[in-house]
């Protein structure tokens, strides 16, 4: 039997990525600012919860390290959202 050469994976424009890979690609950045913001909350959330357990202070650091990761999170979030703002 012949063998088959592989075809080429470049598109007539040129580009090796198919549709859904450059939309990925241009999805990213996007995605970073939303770890940031939900990031900042999990670590408030279980370092708070992580530390009520050990100290037995109830659910102040819980309540107050959530409040400060959520606020964290979500200024990282606006600060990458304005970075990317200015990029364009």
């Amino acid at each position: 039997m012949a063998e088959k050469e592989p075809r080429e994976k470049t598109r007539s424009d040129g580009s090796e990525l198919g549709q859904t890979a450059r939309q990925m690609r241009a999805a990213q950045p996007y995605i970073a600012a939303v770890w940031k913001l939900v990031g900042g909350a999990v670590v408030g959330v279980l370092g708070g919860h992580l530390l009520d357990r050990k100290l037995g202070t109830g659910p102040w650091l819980l309540v107050g390290l959530s409040f400060l990761g959520i606020c964290v999170g979500f200024y990282g979030f606006l600060r990458e959202m304005a970075r990317l703002g200015r990029r364009k």
